[in-house]
């Protein structure tokens, strides 16, 4: 069964900015349907394009682009609410690549509609900009992390970021978040070594400020886990596509 904009589980979310009437019923028109993939089923490649547009309605992603030599870096960790299939949308190909990494649900937008919805939604079409900028701002933030950060406070800082997001929609339960990811995908996003992070996830979990293990982060103390990260900014409640 396909899920109501009205009914949307995530819009409730105190994460979410709240959508008018009139949003709401552009996005079922825009909304076409749903698809549901398997764990490591590519969703979007680089170099091609694609007709579609989606919204995550559950399970959790990857996007990473690839060296001619195969090398991989992680743009960024793929969870519910996130919109991914802008830059095809308005680029001729994407310049990167996003994999399932659970399984997922995605709401699926067709990509013809999004200029009626910059001619016609004008709120709609200003939300977009915002999770563009939103973006823009996040890698900013993630390349003066690789370029800056040790690996210590790195890692420190991605766990905050993901801990916060997690815990907003609704997925902690007692000091745990899920966070169903490899140590290789954490490596490849922080620009580190396998042994290195390895090492340092080892610390963290020594001195009791975060633990990730069978799937699961715990973080005993948040507050902790920003400062040895350095994290300044708090989590901007954020429009959902």
């Amino acid at each position: 069964m396909t899920t109501k904009c009205t009914q949307c589980p995530l819009r409730g979310l105190e994460l979410f900015k709240p959508m008018s009437d009139r949003e709401v019923g552009f996005m079922e028109r825009f909304k076409v349907g749903e698809m549901t993939v398997q764990a490591g089923t590519p969703l979007m490649s680089e170099g091609s394009n694609s007709p579609q547009l989606f919204t995550a309605l559950s399970g959790f992603g990857l996007r990473y682009t690839l060296l001619a030599d195969g090398r991989r870096q992680v743009l960024s960790f793929i969870l519910p609410g996130d919109f991914i299939g802008l830059q095809a949308g308005v680029m001729e190909y994407m310049t990167h690549s996003v994999e399932a990494t659970t399984d997922m649900t995605l709401c699926v937008f067709n990509r013809s509609e999004l200029w009626t919805l910059f001619r016609n939604q004008a709120e709609r079409a200003f939300d977009l900009t915002w999770l563009s900028a939103s973006e823009e701002r996040f890698l900013g933030e993630a390349l003066a992390t690789i370029g800056q950060r040790s690996a210590y406070e790195s890692i420190a800082w991605a766990f905050s970021r993901l801990y916060r997001r997690l815990d907003a929609l609704e997925m902690r339960e007692g000091s745990s978040v899920p966070l169903p990811y490899r140590q290789q995908n954490l490596a490849d996003a922080l620009g580190l070594s396998l042994v290195h992070t390895n090492k340092t996830l080892a610390q963290l979990r020594e001195k009791k400020l975060a633990n990730w293990t069978n799937g699961r982060l715990h973080v005993p103390d948040i507050e902790a886990l920003e400062e040895v990260g350095l994290v300044e900014h708090p989590t901007l409640p954020r429009p959902l596509m």
